[in-house]
């Protein structure tokens, strides 16, 4: 892979390309990857909001995953998106929330964080893959509302 990158574009890969090209497609375990996902800053602080937990109750799981799956065919799923790394808003849709919550939010990210390389279509493997791990964040989201393993507040006082 480095030496084909160096006679590629006549300099040596970086420490970065190195580890993206070194991550298994689609990891195998989903705790595994949220673990991971658990230890960005970033990714972590990613909640449904009450408009977005309303939503989820009123419209059901299968429906929003639904949605999910035409989000990810018509804004993930092409070689090169329209608008790669900004196509996906911030909030707006549970489904949105959960694709930054779960690096499936652009191609770049897919690449980091889930293997997927970019350039290509994704397959319609991939694709369900995406909405699988959209799906196993929301329910995680539904038990964490419903009293689960939300995390505690420290003592104030």
């Amino acid at each position: 892979m480095a030496e084909q990158e160096e006679r590629r574009t006549g300099a040596a890969p970086s420490k970065r390309d190195e580890r993206v090209a070194a991550r298994p497609a689609m990891p195998a375990s989903p705790d595994a990857l949220f673990e991971r996902l658990a230890r960005s800053a970033f990714r972590r602080r990613f909640r449904l909001n009450a408009r977005d937990q309303q939503y989820l109750r009123s419209r059901g799981l299968d429906a929003v995953l639904a949605h999910a799956a035409e989000f990810v065919a018509r804004r993930l799923a092409p070689a090169v998106p329209h608008n790669d790394g900004k196509q996906t808003p911030m909030r707006g849709h549970p489904v949105f929330v959960a694709q930054h919550a779960t690096a499936t939010c652009c191609r770049g990210c897919l690449a980091k964080w889930h293997g997927i390389e970019v350039g290509r279509g994704l397959s319609s493997a991939e694709q369900a893959y995406v909405v699988g791990v959209i799906g196993q964040w929301l329910r995680r989201q539904e038990r964490t509302r419903d009293g689960g393993q939300a995390p505690r507040q420290g003592r104030l006082f």
